[in-house]
C-alpha cells in the first residue's frame, strides 16, 4: 500500500501542472438575458485529454517503425493521401482526388495545395508537395535505414524490391514519381485492387527530403528533429516523464480538431494507477482490468463510468520460436529440437485452453474475442461469404482447438519420437509484458493449465516478466522466447496482410526455419503457398481461396496457435469511440481528429445505443460509397 501511495503522489505532482482547473468544476453561471430573464449557461467542456502510460517509445521516425505506440503518435503529426471517416469510408486528405489506369497499374493523385510542413514550435518550413512522397519512399527503400515496413511498399511498387536489394541503383526506375508539384504517380508491379487501403500505413507517409538531409540520423529521435503537417504538434517530449501534444494552428483542416491539448504522463504502474486517477478526475481514460471489473460493476457510481470496447482486427496468437536466442540456462538447443517435432507442436496446439486464458481479460463475455484463425472474421468476404469460411480454413474457424484427449495423444507420440534426443521436461521460456496486469495473470493461467494437462515431466513453462519499454525489440524481434503471445494488425484490405509477419523477411522467427518443409525451389511449403496466392491478382475468388488454404496449412502444422482478436474488455473514457476515424488497417484509427472530450465517460447503456446507431449509419454510408 505504501508503494502504491508513493507512486500516486509522484503522479499527482506530475499532473499538477496540467490539470483541468476550475473550468471543469464550475457550477452553472447565471447571466441576464436581453428579455430580462435569467439564462443559465453551462460552461463548455475543456478540450484537453490526459492519459497515463507505462511503455515509452524509442522513436517517432515513422519511416522505420512498425510499432503501434510509435506510429500511433506519428499518425497525429503527419497526414496521408487519404483518410477514413468514422464509418470507414475513404476520404480525401492530402490528396483531393485520384484515379487508376484501366490496367490497374498506374495510380495518380492530385495533392491539396497550401498544406504546410511546420517545426515543433509551429514555424512554417515548407509546403507539402508530391516530391515529399518520393523522398520518403526513397528513404524507406534504402536498406541501410532498416525500415520495418519496407517490404509492404516493395511488394507492390514497380522495381521497388530491386532497388531495396541493390539490384538497381537508379531510383528513377522505381514506380513513384512527382509528375509536377501537386501530382503524384505510383506505378505498381501488378494490379493491386486494395492499393488505396494501403495508403494510410506509415510506409506511404510523406517526408520533406531537404529536412531529412538536414537532420540525418536525428530524424524522429525526438519532437524537435521532426516536421509536422498533421493535426497535432508534440510540444513537449520528456521520455519517461510526459508528452504534450497541441493542436497545429497551421493545419489545413483545423476546424475538425476539437481537442486542443493531449497530455500523456509516464508511470511504470500506469495499468494499476489509471482507474483510481480517473475516479479522481485526474486522467480521462483508464482501461479497467478484469481484476477489478466485479468491483466496478457492483458500485453504481463506477458502473456508470465504464463501457465495453469494440473488438478490432488485431489478431493475437501464440508463437513457437524456431530460432531461439535466449540464455543457455533455458536450454535453447533442447527447445529447438522439440519444436521441430510436429507432434510436440500439436500437443501445445490442443492443450491451450483459450477460454481460460481469455477470462483474464474478458470475464463476462470471453467468446466474443476468441479467434480460431489468424485472419479475423468479418475482415474481408467473397460475395457475402466470410473469408474464414473458405475451403479448409472453415474447419479451423469453426472448431475450438482445445482438446484434452488429443493434447495427451500428441504428447505421448512426441515423447516416444523424441526419446533420447530431447531432455524432458522441455523448458519453455514464456516472457510477458509487465505493463499489462491481464497479461501477467494470463501467463500464470497458461503455465498452470498447460502443465497440469500435459504434465510437468513433459514441459516446464517458465514465465519471465519483462518491462514494457523495449519489450518488442528485446523479446520478440530478438528471438528471446520459446512460447510467446504475439499480435499483428492489418495494413491493407486483403488476406495477404496477415501473412506478412510469417515470411522470411517478416518479424517472427519462423516458419521458414522449421525443419522438414523445404521444397525443390529451396523455399518452405507455406512460403510457396503464400507466393502462389500473391501471384493471383486478377481472379479474386481464386486469390482468396489460395490464401485460405495457406492459412489452413499453417494452422494445421501448429506453427501458430490462434488465440483472439484485439479490442474488447472494458474502459472508462471521456472520448466517444464512435467519433474516431474507423479503419481495420493503417493508422487512421490512431488519430484524435474529429473527437471531442465529453463531460463524463460513456456508460454501457449509452454505448450499446450508440453502437446500434453507428452500425446502421455505417451500413448506409458504405452502401452510398459503393462498398
Amino acid at each position: 500500500m505504501k508503494r502504491f501511495l508513493a507512486l500516486t503522489l509522484v503522479l499527482l505532482m506530475l499532473l499538477a501542472g496540467c490539470t483541468k482547473g476550475n473550468q471543469e468544476t464550475q457550477t452553472n453561471v447565471e447571466k441576464p438575458a436581453e428579455s430580462g430573464e435569467t439564462v443559465v449557461e453551462t460552461p463548455a467542456v475543456v478540450q484537453e485529454y490526459t492519459t497515463v502510460y507505462s511503455g515509452e517509445i524509442a522513436t517517432i521516425n515513422y519511416l522505420v517503425t512498425a510499432t503501434t505506440a510509435e506510429f500511433g503518435l506519428a499518425a497525429n503529426f503527419v497526414d496521408t493521401l487519404i483518410d477514413y471517416d468514422r464509418y470507414g469510408v475513404p476520404q480525401p486528405s492530402l490528396a483531393t482526388n485520384w484515379n487508376v489506369s484501366d490496367d490497374g497499374l498506374v495510380w495518380t493523385f492530385k495533392l491539396r495545395e497550401g498544406v504546410k510542413w511546420v517545426t515543433h514550435d509551429g514555424k512554417e518550413y515548407a509546403e507539402v508537395v508530391a516530391q515529399d512522397f518520393v523522398d520518403a519512399m526513397k528513404y524507406i527503400l534504402d536498406s541501410t535505414k532498416e525500415s520495418q515496413t519496407a517490404n509492404i511498399a516493395y511488394q507492390v511498387i514497380k522495381n521497388a524490391e530491386l532497388f531495396y536489394n541493390g539490384e538497381i541503383s537508379d531510383f528513377e526506375q522505381v514506380g513513384v514519381k512527382a509528375i509536377d508539384k501537386y501530382t503524384l504517380e505510383y506505378t505498381l508491379e501488378k494490379p493491386t485492387p486494395y492499393f488505396l487501403s494501403m495508403l494510410t500505413y506509415v510506409c506511404f507517409f510523406p517526408a520533406n527530403g531537404q529536412y531529412l538531409a538536414e537532420v540525418g540520423e536525428k530524424f524522429g529521435t525526438d519532437n524537435v528533429n521532426f516536421l509536422y503537417n498533421g493535426a497535432y504538434i508534440m510540444e513537449t517530449f520528456e521520455p519517461q516523464n510526459r508528452r504534450v501534444l497541441v493542436a497545429n494552428e497551421n493545419y489545413w483542416d483545423k476546424e475538425n480538431i476539437h481537442i486542443k491539448k493531449i497530455i500523456s504522463i509516464y508511470n511504470k504502474e500506469a495499468a494499476t494507477l489509471a482507474p483510481e486517477l480517473l475516479l479522481r478526475g485526474e486522467v480521462d481514460y483508464a482501461s479497467i482490468p478484469s481484476s477489478i471489473i466485479d468491483e466496478w460493476m457492483k458500485d453504481s457510481k463506477k458502473k456508470d463510468m465504464i463501457r465495453p470496447n469494440r473488438t478490432g482486427f488485431y489478431t493475437y496468437f501464440y508463437a513457437l520460436n524456431f530460432d531461439p536466442q535466449f540464455p543457455a540456462e533455458y536450454e535453447p538447443e533442447n527447445w529447438k529440437k522439440a519444436v521441430n517435432n510436429l507432434n510436440f507442436r500439436k500437443s501445445f496446439f490442443h492443450a491451450l485452453d483459450r477460454k481460460a486464458a481469455m477470462l483474464t481479460a474478458e470475464p463476462y463475455d470471453p467468446e466474443k474475442r476468441i479467434s480460431n484463425t489468424i485472419t479475423p472474421k468479418n475482415f474481408v468476404d467473397l460475395d457475402g461469404v466470410d473469408y474464414t469460411q473458405l475451403g479448409s480454413l472453415a474447419k479451423f474457424a469453426n472448431t475450438d482447438s482445445f482438446n484434452e484427449s488429443l493434447a495427451k495423444e500428441y504428447r505421448d507420440k512426441a515423447m516416444e519420437e523424441l526419446k533420447g534426443k530431447v531432455n524432458f521436461p522441455v523448458k519453455v521460456l514464456m516472457p510477458y509484458n509487465t505493463g499489462s496486469t491481464e497479461w501477467a495473470n494470463r501467463a500464470q493461467v497458461i503455465e498452470q493449465q498447460m502443465e497440469n494437462l500435459l504434465g510437468t515431466d513433459y514441459i516446464d513453462i517458465i514465465i519471465d516478466p519483462k518491462p514494457p519499454t523495449g519489450f518488442l525489440k528485446e523479446v520478440r524481434r530478438s528471438g528471446n522466447y520459446a512460447f510467446l503471445e504475439c499480435n499483428w494488425g492489418p495494413d491493407y484490405a486483403d488476406p495477404e496482410t496477415y501473412t506478412d509477419p510469417f515470411t522470411p523477411s517478416g518479424t517472427y522467427n519462423w516458419p521458414h526455419l522449421a525443419e522438414g518443409y523445404k521444397e525443390a525451389n529451396g523455399k518452405n511449403t507455406y512460403e510457396n503457398m503464400v507466393n502462389a496466392a500473391i501471384a493471383e491478382v486478377l481472379d479474386i475468388e481464386l486469390r482468396y481461396a489460395l490464401f485460405a488454404e495457406a492459412e489452413a496449412f499453417f494452422i494445421d502444422q501448429a506453427f501458430v496457435i490462434p488465440y483472439a482478436v484485439g479490442g474488447g474488455g472494458y474502459s472508462a473514457s471521456r472520448l466517444n469511440p464512435f467519433e474516431s476515424p474507423y479503419s481495420p488497417f493503417g493508422v487512421s484509427a490512431e488519430r484524435f481528429k474529429g473527437q471531442k472530450v465529453m463531460e463524463k465517460p460513456m456508460n454501457t447503456e449509452q454505448y450499446e445505443a450508440e453502437l446500434i446507431k453507428w452500425e446502421k449509419e455505417r451500413a448506409e454510408a458504405l452502401k452510398a460509397a459503393g462498398k
